[in-house]
């Protein structure tokens, strides 16, 4: 919840901070027991299926949007998550980051989503 670490950990030529790293390591290491968990039920327990992505190509579309989020990330040092987790602390930055990624969204949605 510290954009200065995001920033730290993105700045790989300059004072690189690797504590984000384990970070992620440790995310994905929770992930990995969750999705071996996933594998062996029929259905999720709040829900009648599991909704897992069906596209496995990757394009022009899916390029773009990762290279979006990375270049959010890096301006603002908050990724969705953590930015949501930080809205208690009463930051007027985390409060600003908060409604553009909602307006964001809800824009996505109208003009894009909707239009398939």
């Amino acid at each position: 919840m510290n954009p200065i670490r995001v920033r730290g950990f993105l700045d790989i030529f300059g004072a690189w901070d690797p504590s984000l790293a384990f970070v992620m390591a440790g995310a994905v290491g929770v992930a990995t027991v969750g999705v071996r968990i996933m594998r062996h039920l029929s259905r999720p327990v709040l829900d009648t299926e599991f909704h897992l992505p069906a596209a496995r190509r990757i394009d022009g579309r899916l390029i773009g949007g990762t290279a979006l989020f990375g270049i959010g990330w890096g301006m603002a040092g908050f990724c969705p998550g953590p930015a949501l987790a930080s809205l208690p602390l009463g930051l007027p930055a985390v409060a600003a980051f908060v409604v553009t990624m909602a307006l964001g969204m809800t824009v996505h949605d109208r003009l894009v989503v909707r239009s398939k």
